[in-house]
């Protein structure tokens, strides 16, 4: 069936959500709750977004269940949700629509006058949640869909009443096809997500579609300092705005650092130069704050306003967040699952002046682990000691034979324990005043760190 997702989105239709928690999911069911639907959704466990979910007055069923889809008009789906799921079967088999979340998301894009859109491997969620502190301090009042949480807005999305949405965009699946961006950011590609992309050169093309799908009149921003995002825009024949460290269209110069972080002269083109001072640290958090600057250029936002807003910026949730202190040393938690991310990572805790940096890594997904092995126990070695947890399988199963174990007999030092309570044992034995303790993954390694946190 050709069914158009806009013509279900409207004052008065109802719509039944499959995998109604998830981080983007619970956003866009608030959205369409505020744009007048009718709303229902399911998910696998109650929490707290399921409980907030039912106090907007979205019933939220726990499990998945046939008669759930029952009067409703259409379906959305999580990419993580299939069509043997019980609910989608059922859809399928009435004849009612079923949409993928990245549809909903893009058919709501439509109708803002300005769709900012942030991909890339990596710097998706703390890039997004920059551009969101530079709109807000602009006084833009944006809507906001983002993959993690953001504390100016005490979760991972908004509602406002601009023009403007600022969404990040994840190429999983090709999800972001699905979206309709009026500026395209692209920070960085690189080969990841291999159990879905044949190659690089694959995730690169989808990156290239993703940038054609801005208008002739509006913008790509791209990372100059990135080789794979510069040869997979290579004689793209859209409007152009290239950023950099020290290249490009958007630039710093007069880089200085304290404790860390970073201060430096915004070049914009012609624009008189602004002095940028950042709340959170690491090169890599520079290229991110100039690819925001670069963006909210693109739609004509104050460089004044760029300068206020990221000042204002200390961090996305589980982006070296801070958790606290246990024994004397502090603890932080990070998202980093690509060795790239993992880089970045140790690279910017090594610059704090810690006795020790130790970092406990849990590997997210056995296919991604397979594939940079090497890179993954490579980069490990920067943390002084590494403490590695068995590896998070998301939405895969064991059949690589790969495994932590593995992973820590190529780090020399490196302890495996093989459950997160012992991850958790471990971190409480090592730590002392001087330590700055990691707890790293895209899964549930956030967990022992907030466990030790809480212990101490």
């Amino acid at each position: 069936m050709n069914w158009k997702i806009e013509d279900y989105i409207r004052p008065g239709g109802r719509a039944h959500l499959v995998g109604v928690g998830g981080v983007s999911m619970a956003p866009l069911a608030e959205v369409l709750k505020g744009k007048g639907m009718e709303i229902t959704g399911s998910d696998m466990k109650e929490s707290a977004v399921v409980d907030h979910l039912r106090s907007l007055g979205i019933p939220v069923t726990i499990g998945h269940l046939p008669e759930s889809v029952r009067g409703a008009e259409c379906v959305i789906r999580t990419a993580a949700v299939h069509d043997d799921n019980p609910e989608i079967a059922a859809a399928l088999k009435a004849g009612i629509p079923v949409f993928e979340r990245a549809q909903a998301w893009g058919a709501l894009m439509r109708r803002y006058q300005n769709a900012l859109c942030v991909a890339g491997t990596h710097g998706k969620t703390t890039t997004t949640s920059m551009c969101t502190h530079i709109f807000l301090a602009a006084g833009r009042d944006p809507s906001v869909m983002l993959g993690g949480a953001l504390p100016v807005l005490g979760c991972g999305h908004r509602v406002g009443h601009g023009d403007t949405i600022i969404a990040e965009s994840c190429e999983y699946c090709n999800s972001f096809l699905s979206f309709a961006p009026t500026v395209a950011v692209i920070l960085n590609v690189e080969a990841d997500h291999l159990d879905f992309f044949k190659d690089l050169d694959d995730i690169k093309r989808s990156f290239r579609r993703f940038a054609g799908l801005v208008p002739e009149d509006g913008w790509v921003v791209v990372n100059q300092d990135d080789p794979g995002a510069v040869d997979a825009l290579a004689g793209l024949e859209r409007p152009l705005l290239t950023f950099g460290v020290e290249q490009g269209d958007v630039h710093a110069a007069g880089l200085t650092w304290n404790a860390g972080c970073a201060s430096f002269h915004l070049c914009i083109k012609a624009e008189s130069p602004v002095r940028i001072t950042l709340a959170v640290p690491g090169m890599h958090n520079v290229s991110n704050a100039l690819a925001a600057c670069a963006a909210a250029y693109c739609l004509g936002v104050d460089p004044a306003d760029m300068a206020r807003g990221l000042a204002q910026f200390t961090g996305a949730g589980r982006r070296f967040e801070r958790k606290g202190v246990y024994h004397g040393a502090d603890v932080y938690d990070d998202y980093a699952h690509h060795p790239d991310e993992l880089h970045a990572l140790l690279t910017m805790a090594a610059s704090l002046g810690y006795q020790r940096v130790i970092c406990a890594f849990q590997p997210h997904t056995y296919s991604r682990t397979a594939a940079f092995f090497d890179r993954f126990a490579a980069e490990l070695k920067l943390a002084g000691l590494v403490v590695l947890a068995p590896i998070y399988a998301a939405r895969e199963t064991d059949d690589l034979g790969v495994s932590s174990q593995k992973l820590a007999d190529q780090i020399p030092g490196a302890v495996y324990c093989a459950s997160l309570q012992e991850t958790t044992d471990r971190l409480a034995e090592l730590a002392r005043p001087g330590d700055l303790i990691l707890t790293v993954g895209a899964g549930d390694i956030y967990l022992a760190g907030e466990a030790l946190v809480g212990a101490g």
